[in-house]
């Protein structure tokens, strides 16, 4: 087993940046009653679930002693989590199918008008090719009865219906009211490829992917606001544009044997005192590294 003293070899940066991006993590933990134990049990899965994954040993079998020396996990904790079934968390099942409708609806031409914006859709074609929120339903799932979508949509407030009758996407669609299991579902997806972009860029391993902020201290209540509506701003552009972009890209893409990747690009946006707890922040300049 390794030295249980490691962490004094561990860079003191990393250390310091490791328990402040905890602190959210943890706040929520408790919250919502998970203690330590339950956390130190998910990490000893996390750990030897990315030994095995992501450090395979060249031309030697990953015994439970190897991955115990590698992840400081205990050897008999390693034999039993080896043995227990994949259970990946799946996505919520009309969240596919919300995703794709607004991500089509906002970013195909026949849907929206010249400046981008997401057009009113009749229930029904209106003509043999036109578009309606039926057909675009049906271009995503036959699954899902368009009209049992629509009336969840009108409960969650992603859509209204004007004067016509036609289907009215929100503004802010691309964060409507979701249930719990969807918000944890974007929590986990979303924070995992920001954490992922930023580990590779910290082991400088190839070309930096993105991963920028625009960060200020010493501000107002009244500034930081007018900062975060015009953030809301050019952020909701920014995604409207890249969908768009994406939805092009995805049509051409369709069936080519090495259409495999996957794209995330997000946005986020905090607002709180100057110092961070117990972190001081007074070091910190009014700059920015966008």
């Amino acid at each position: 087993m390794p030295d249980k003293d490691t962490i004094s070899t561990t860079p003191k940066p990393l250390i310091a940046a490791v328990k402040r991006l905890l602190r959210p993590l943890v706040r929520l933990l408790i919250t919502k009653g998970m203690g330590l134990p339950a956390l130190t049990e998910l990490l000893k899965q996390v750990y030897v679930d990315v030994a095995l994954t992501e450090f395979p040993t060249q031309g030697k079998k990953q015994t439970d002693s190897s991955i115990s020396i590698l992840t400081g996990v205990h050897r008999k904790d390693v034999k039993r989590l080896r043995t227990l079934k994949d259970r990946r968390y799946q996505a919520p099942k009309n969240l596919g199918v919300s995703g794709a409708m607004i991500s089509l609806w906002t970013g195909s031409p026949a849907t929206t008008d010249s400046a981008g914006k997401p057009l009113p859709l009749p229930r029904q074609p209106e003509s043999p090719c036109g578009p309606s929120f039926d057909s675009l339903v049906a271009s995503v799932s036959t699954d899902v009865r368009p009209r049992a979508l629509l009336d969840e949509w009108l409960r969650l407030g992603i859509v209204s219906l004007d004067t016509n009758d036609r289907v009215v996407l929100n503004r802010l669609a691309f964060v409507p009211e979701k249930k719990f299991d969807e918000k944890a579902f974007y929590l986990g997806r979303n924070m995992h490829d920001h954490m992922a972009a930023a580990a590779y860029n910290l082991l400088g391993k190839g070309n930096p992917q993105l991963e920028r902020s625009v960060h200020y201290s010493n501000l107002t209540p009244e500034s930081a606001k007018v900062v975060a509506e015009a953030a809301e701003h050019a952020g909701m552009k920014a995604l409207l544009d890249i969908n768009r972009l994406a939805v092009d890209l995805q049509g051409k893409d369709e069936g080519k044997e090495n259409a495999t990747r996957r794209v995330n690009f997000g946005l986020y946006f905090y607002k709180g005192t100057t110092t961070f707890s117990n972190l001081r922040l007074d070091d910190e300049s009014e700059d920015s590294d966008a």
